[in-house]
């Protein structure tokens, strides 16, 4: 499989350093699939479909960010992306789905229950039902059994694609998942909202406005420490076969692309 590494949406919050929305774009052998998609252009046609936060993450809104401009730029063709995998339902990872109206939605059942099922007071707050209101195509996963990589659950979505994993990371959201994808010669792992900055895995100081946010944003603060600390132990151990990224990181997003070049 080819991977690309796409930034959906360049964000600049105050007091915090630039951060990015870390989408990927995957060419299997039949279809593209997508991890997360970032902001889209509904997004971009009409800003309060993301709601009163972007106000806070001030977004740039350039449709040349969006995954489907920037498919079309590498010479691809949007209709053939088939599948979305997302790590979550929050508003600056799902906006792109209205691009990609035909493509199936992977998403762990715990997630569908907190955004869509039923939601508690503060899951209401966070998600904008609007960007997934017209997708009718949502697959939900409830991994179990498989482990990967010191996580004791994960899930291989082979009716995506052979080497694409959803490994469930609860802690940022109910439900929210890392995914794993086999590129053939080293696995890259999308780590999604799990951390923000990478001094998470290397124990290097975290900015405190991102601290400020992660705390704001988490849904349950025992499970999302559990889960760095296994994504901090499985990037100390981790060796030339293994990519950690996340979704905002913008130096671990260039150093990726620069890796996959």
């Amino acid at each position: 499989m080819k991977v690309h590494h796409l930034n959906c949406g360049t964000m600049r919050p105050p007091r915090t350093p630039v951060m990015i929305a870390h989408v990927l774009l995957i060419e299997t052998d039949d279809r593209l699939v997508l991890v997360d998609t970032g902001y889209g252009l509904a997004d971009i046609a009409d800003a309060r479909r993301v709601g009163p936060l972007r106000h806070l993450f001030r977004p740039a809104f350039d449709p040349n960010e969006t995954a489907v401009r920037q498919i079309e730029r590498l010479g691809l063709q949007p209709r053939d992306v088939r599948d979305i995998v997302v790590t979550h339902f929050d508003l600056d990872h799902i906006g792109g789905l209205a691009d990609f109206p035909n493509a199936r939605v992977h998403v762990t059942s715990a997630e569908v229950k907190g955004a869509m099922v039923s939601p508690s007071w503060r899951e209401r707050l966070r998600y904008r039902a609007v960007q997934w209101a017209h997708h009718p195509q949502i697959v939900e996963h409830d991994p179990a059994g498989d482990p990967w990589r010191g996580f004791a659950a994960a899930k291989e979505l082979d009716d995506v694609s052979a080497g694409i994993v959803l490994i469930p990371m609860p802690g940022h959201t109910r439900g929210h998942a890392g995914v794993a994808v086999n590129t053939g010669d080293r696995w890259i792992l999308h780590c999604g909202d799990a951390f923000y900055d990478r001094g998470t895995l290397d124990g290097n100081p975290v900015p405190a406005a991102i601290r400020v946010q992660e705390a704001f944003s988490t849904y349950n603060r025992a499970q999302l420490d559990d889960n760095r600390g296994r994504l901090a132990e499985l990037y100390t151990r981790a060796g030339p076969d293994l990519v950690m990224i996340c979704s905002h990181d913008a130096k671990l997003y260039e150093a990726a692309r620069a890796g996959s070049a």
